[in-house]
């Protein structure tokens, strides 16, 4: 079995679950005042586990099955070419590095705020997307039916992100796609800083 479907077996589970358990969602969100005040740090993973409802539960399970695959190739193509030695780590790496560094700025903004949950994988499954967008920048991606190169839609993106999380009186955290995606776009480089180049010779 991949990774990625392990991924979504092991999240859906928790998701469908923690439905019709609230007190075990609100243990698992991701809750800025009670990880400092408490040192509940385990909220930093718990939360990419755990979603809203089916409809954010399947959309980020949709999409990180659609990216995750070719991400699993790649890591191995790169394990092939001597970039790496353990595809599987890197691939993992990948995803909760990700859900980590996504969720940094979201705490920092609300450690104050004993009212602020976030929850959802989604700034994990941005880091997929996107290191799919760093070797792929030219394939055609179908947002909303709509086809146009991965880089634009990369591009568009971050700049829906952004402006979006300045906006306060939106329920999604955006700040996790932006965030998810910047990591899963440059993870390639820290890999190997020579990668930057595959990047380039694959867009001009």
């Amino acid at each position: 079995m991949s990774v990625t479907l392990l991924i979504i077996l092991i999240t859906t589970g928790i998701s469908v679950y923690a439905f019709s358990n609230t007190s075990f969602f609100y243990r698992m969100t991701m809750n800025p005042y009670e990880m400092v005040r408490r040192r509940e740090y385990w909220r930093l993973i718990s939360h990419g586990f755990i979603h809203g409802d089916w409809v954010h539960l399947l959309v980020n399970m949709f999409v990180l099955y659609s990216f995750g695959r070719f991400a699993e190739r790649v890591f191995t193509d790169l394990a092939s070419y001597g970039y790496l030695h353990n595809p599987t780590l890197h691939y993992l790496l990948l995803y909760f590095g990700g859900l980590v560094v996504s969720a940094i700025p979201s705490i920092m903004k609300h450690r104050h705020d004993p009212m602020y949950n976030s929850v959802g994988a989604s700034g994990a499954v941005s880091s997929v997307i996107f290191i799919s967008i760093f070797f792929q920048p030219k394939s055609m991606i179908y947002f909303y039916f709509i086809p146009m190169p991965a880089i634009l839609f990369g591009v568009l993106y971050l700049l829906y992100s952004q402006y979006m999380a300045r906006r306060s009186d939106q329920r999604i955290n955006h700040d996790a796609h932006f965030y998810g995606a910047v990591f899963g776009f440059f993870y390639p480089v820290l890999i190997h800083p020579s990668l930057m180049k595959v990047f380039l010779n694959q867009l001009f």
